[in-house]
């Protein structure tokens, strides 16, 4: 009977090669994609509408709108790209660095205490800044309230989601997989919370317009009478 190890997929193999020869480039190229499909397959869960286009316009700018890729699935993607990659490659960087050789229960402790402490208010500070310049933000003064107003509710789900995650990592995850599990869970997280959110604004969006009706028949009603 062979006791040896299941043989890695090919993909997986060649993408694993690549990690390891051009670290940040395919982190990069990982998380610009993620960060795309978590925008575009949000808004289709999610429901929202199609935006406006002409009768007359190309049938790949049709294509594009019944997808729901617009400006903001680019946007995400370049702060895939851009942030959102080379923080994490330099801070989980320094993180592996700290912890270079050490094993045992403090080491993972503090792997895991250092994660939480000091590398997610970090991501989640950048994160919500960077949301905040995408959906709009004119200044310095709104980019520092979506911080202020979000960093917490962010934090908490990283606080919950990461000793999972890195629990198992250290359990049952080779070192050589951690990029691409972490990435997968990131992924799935923030697909979810993408369409927790939108459903959120689109809820919230109708009731605004309900109330905008409920308070035109009244208007409507008193003028009669």
């Amino acid at each position: 009977m062979s006791t040896g190890k299941a043989p890695m997929h090919p993909l997986l193999a060649q993408y694993l090669t690549q990690l390891s020869t051009n670290p940040l480039r395919t982190k990069a190229l990982t998380s610009s994609t993620f960060c795309f499909l978590q925008e575009v397959i949000g808004s289709n869960v999610a429901g929202l509408p199609q935006p406006q286009i002409s009768k007359d316009a190309a049938p790949l700018t049709k294509a594009l709108a019944r997808a729901r890729i617009d400006s903001k699935a680019i946007k995400m993607a370049l702060y895939g790209f851009f942030v959102s990659a080379p923080l994490g490659h330099f801070l989980v960087g320094l993180l592996q660095k700290a912890f270079a050789g050490k094993t045992g229960l403090k080491a993972r402790l503090g792997q895991l205490l250092a994660s939480n402490l000091l590398i997610s208010p970090i991501n989640a500070a950048v994160f919500l800044a960077s949301m905040a310049v995408i959906n709009g933000a004119k200044s310095v003064d709104e980019v520092i309230r979506t911080v202020k107003g979000g960093f917490f509710a962010v934090l908490r789900v990283s606080w919950v989601v990461s000793p999972l995650s890195m629990t198992i990592a250290q359990q049952f995850i080779p070192v050589e997989l951690w990029v691409p599990f972490f990435n997968t869970i990131q992924f799935l997280v923030g697909t979810f919370m993408n369409i927790k959110m939108k459903k959120m604004k689109l809820a919230a969006a109708r009731k605004e317009a309900e109330e905008r009706e409920r308070e035109r028949a009244r208007t409507a009603t008193e003028e009669k009478h």
